[in-house]
């Protein structure tokens, strides 16, 4: 079923004359995604508290609901009735997923131990970003992928005889170990995914607390994980911490507004996903980790962050998988600190939601600040003020638009964005909850 293009809404932010307060940032993506797909792949009820519902979640929760596991919200909560490991049905229809590379993949991996044939759609954007990463592993252990296509939209025909394999990823990607695990539930033995770098390890996290036999042992350099197949995952209770992704946004803010003093309470702070908090830190920004615990089985805190005069740093490339979303409003705040700032190993940039390398340098540029790119480093020279004034091109990408808008609420005028459409992907609530901080936006 097709539909019309939604119109693009021109917006832009102005300078802030204040920005504090406390806030709750919306669910994190990826646990939202993953706390549906394993309540589907576990036997009984599960329920999910602080569910992201962002377009991204909401499509994937549609999408548990074609495989047969009724998923939606009753009350404050969602529940999800999962058919076990093994047991999802054909859907009826194609399979969307909009603009979420996170739900597409890693559905890639649910689906693969059934014998089922399902069609993945996505949205234009979606449908330029690669996927042969994921499907290759899972070609492997016996997925068939009909039409010989590795970008969307593309049919894959799962099978309940899977083969484990051991899979050394050749390049750093949570979903891509992430699918071949989710496979591996399935598969008729154990199934080892080789790390080279540490990514985010929300799926092994969250497969463990869902009852699921999972290890983890270092070889040198390199991290084995280890999931046992046949696996008989249990509906649980889901609380969702806050994303520290969209927090990223605020604590960007108060970074660079002048006295600014904001706490974001209860942000997932897995070390896989703070490398962002340690970036500004090492800027000079006062980042603090407060009332630090624990739920389902990850670190949660709340992040207080207060203005301070800002340096230029060099962030190493062992750094972006724990940053990698992080990088476009990095380099807003970069703007503002004075020297350059390097952040080096961003190839994997190129291939998000838009080639958020080239899209970020050129957003900085048409606001009066020096930055370029030199191979996948990208370089921005900054200085205590930003001209602003210039209109971004979004590439309808949620976190090069978000960007932006924080980057006028320091600037000398306003920055504008071409579309803030896409920011309903992540985080349906930013305008609000900036604009309660003080934040200044207005519609173009």
């Amino acid at each position: 079923m097709s539909h019309a293009p939604t119109p693009p809404r021109p917006f832009r932010s102005h300078r802030a004359k204040a920005f504090a307060g406390t806030v709750r940032v919306p669910g994190d993506k990826s646990i939202s995604h993953r706390a549906l797909m394993f309540g589907a792949l576990a036997s009984g009820r599960t329920v999910i508290t602080g569910l992201l519902e962002g377009e991204d979640v909401l499509n994937t929760a549609k999408v548990v609901e074609q495989l047969g596991s009724p998923a939606r919200k009753v009350g404050d909560v969602w529940e999800v009735l999962g058919r076990g490991v093994g047991g999802l049905a054909q859907p009826a229809a194609d399979l969307e997923f909009g603009n979420s590379g996170t739900g597409c993949r890693l559905m890639m991996g649910v689906v693969a131990g059934h014998d089922i044939t399902v069609k993945m759609t996505g949205d234009a954007s979606l449908s330029t970003r690669p996927m042969r990463r994921v499907l290759d592993p899972l070609k492997t252990m016996g997925v068939k992928v009909l039409d010989g296509r590795d970008t969307l939209p593309l049919s894959l025909r799962g099978s309940s005889r899977l083969i484990p394999i051991v899979y050394e990823t050749p390049v750093p990607s949570a979903q891509v170990k992430s699918a071949v695990l989710l496979a591996g539930l399935a598969a008729s033995g154990a199934t080892t995914v080789v790390e080279k770098e540490a990514t985010r390890d929300h799926t092994e996290r969250m497969l463990r607390y869902f009852g699921a036999e999972i290890s983890t042992e270092r070889h040198g350099s390199k991290t084995a994980i280890t999931v046992k197949g046949h696996a008989e995952l249990a509906g649980q209770n889901v609380t969702v911490p806050g994303d520290p992704s969209s927090a990223a946004f605020v604590a960007a803010a108060a970074a660079i507004v002048p006295g600014a003093d904001v706490t974001i309470a209860g942000v997932l702070v897995n070390e896989t996903r703070t490398g962002f908090y340690t970036t500004l830190r090492e800027m000079g920004c006062d980042v603090a980790f407060l009332n630090a615990r624990e739920e389902g089985g990850e670190p949660i805190a709340d992040i207080r962050v207060r203005q301070a005069k800002l340096t230029g740093v060099r962030v190493p490339p062992q750094r972006a998988p724990s940053m990698i979303d992080e990088y476009p409003v990095l380099a807003c705040v970069a703007a503002y600190a004075s020297g350059e700032t390097r952040m080096e190993g961003l190839a994997e940039l190129k291939v998000k939601e838009s080639d958020r390398l080239a899209a970020t340098v050129a957003g900085l540029v048409a606001n009066g600040i020096s930055a370029r790119v030199d191979g996948d480093t990208m370089i921005v020279a900054g200085g205590s003020s930003v001209r602003g004034g210039g209109v971004v091109a979004t590439h309808m990408d949620h976190r090069i638009a978000m960007a932006f808008l924080i980057l006028g609420l320091g600037a000398d005028a306003p920055v504008g964005i071409d579309d803030i459409t896409f920011v309903a992907t992540s985080f349906p609530t930013f305008q609000s909850l900036m604009t309660g901080l003080g934040g200044q936006f207005e519609a173009v």
